[in-house]
């Protein structure tokens, strides 16, 4: 049974947030990716559109998350789904770090909306 200890979870940092993944092909798994997702306040993640359906649980904080051109505020507790071929932007509005936790397929792509495609190493 592969235990990941938060000492051998892995950081990036792109848009302004912090990943720090835990299931990956790396640490064992086969299908599935998660990570920490740490969004500073006043950031704005540009709008992307994703490949593979996302579950995004906020653990803290709150967010305005734009799916689809529409706009919610998620607080501590809510989940968003966000199905494959949706566009997702979100931003920090509040004073504190707003903590999250992602879950969804390995390969999962972004692409902004110059066109940009993204394989984020969090997700492979």
């Amino acid at each position: 049974m592969p235990v990941i200890r938060s000492s051998e979870a892995v950081t990036h940092e792109m848009h302004g947030a912090r990943f720090v993944s835990y299931a990956t092909p790396l640490t064992g798994s086969k299908e599935l990716c998660a990570w920490r997702g740490e969004i500073p306040p006043g950031t704005k993640a540009p709008a992307h559109t994703v490949n593979r359906e996302e579950i995004f649980h906020l653990l803290d904080g709150e967010l305005l998350i734009t799916l689809d051109g529409r706009t919610d505020r998620v607080t501590a507790g809510d989940t968003v789904i966000i199905n494959p071929g949706a566009t997702l932007a979100v931003e920090n509005p509040a004073d504190r770090t707003a903590v999250s936790w992602v879950t969804t397929s390995i390969g999962l792509e972004a692409e902004l909306a110059d066109g940009t495609r993204i394989a984020p190493p969090w997700a492979r």
